[in-house]
């Protein structure tokens, strides 16, 4: 059984058919990316998974259940999340801000307490020099690391996350992206991640589900992308990555000659 499934969901606004019938399946412990252009749908089939939006047709199920069958709010302090705009409480400390789902799951404070530095010491910020700072005193990148401590932090089995690391500098975001396999492997949680981008897909993903105009286009691991895109569409997003890869290895080779 798939930990996440999705069966022929979509998604209309204003009568614009944004997800069509999208069918796609997260194994235990895997991490799938859904990767395609702005207006894919990407985000929306995102959003449909903890009910931030209902489908129009079709059902999804965590853990074969589908997630109309409880409330929202009690669904979603199951699931991690964590996006883009990063989204902490700015009037509370980075302690309080990773105990927000413990303590509305009435964890009791010790072991809240306990879980605010374990997870804070996961993603490498000390807990003694972090834990009672607001988050308009961190660096962007360890704002997003608090964001993730948050997202674990109630040991969701599922975590959702949508374009996690798309603001950050290029080299934070490497950095970032190396911890958090880390932690995502050491942790086994299922992970559905939201990306445009195909490079840092074919780092991350156990399997990448491509979107084009709502519609699923292709899925597969990272090799079978490469080696056999289903169209036009997925070539082009492979172009980009390929592309970088050929320039960095034509500077290490002349590189190598004048050596």
């Amino acid at each position: 059984m798939a930990a996440i499934e999705l069966s022929a969901v979509s998604k209309r606004f204003r009568g614009v058919l944004a997800v069509d019938a999208v069918s796609l399946a997260v194994d235990t412990g895997a991490l799938v990316a859904l990767v395609g252009g702005s207006g894919s749908g990407k985000s929306t089939t995102l959003a449909m998974v903890n009910r931030l939006l209902d489908p129009d047709a079709g059902a999804v199920r965590i853990g074969g259940r589908d997630v109309r069958d409880e409330p929202a709010p009690q669904l979603r302090r199951r699931i991690g999340y964590c996006f883009q705009q990063i989204g902490l409480f700015p009037h509370l400390t980075v302690a309080e801000n990773v105990a927000v789902t413990p303590g509305l799951l009435g964890w009791p404070r010790p072991r809240v307490a306990a879980r605010v530095d374990e997870m804070l010491a996961l993603v490498e910020l000390e807990p003694a020099t972090f834990r009672d700072r607001l988050p308009d005193a961190l660096s962007g990148g360890q704002q997003q690391r608090v964001a993730i401590a948050r997202a674990l932090a109630a040991e969701p089995a599922v975590l959702l996350m949508d374009e996690p690391f798309g603001a950050l500098d290029p080299l934070t975001r490497d950095l970032l992206q190396e911890r958090f396999q880390a932690i995502r492997r050491s942790l086994g949680v299922t992970t559905l991640f939201v990306t445009h981008d195909m490079a840092e897909a074919l780092r991350l993903a156990d399997r990448i589900a491509v979107l084009d105009a709502g519609r699923l286009v292709q899925q597969g691991t990272p090799a079978e992308l490469l080696r056999a895109p289903a169209n036009d569409a997925v070539a082009r997003m492979l172009a980009t990555p390929r592309r970088q890869a050929e320039a960095v290895e034509a500077l290490l080779r002349a590189s190598e000659l004048h050596t």
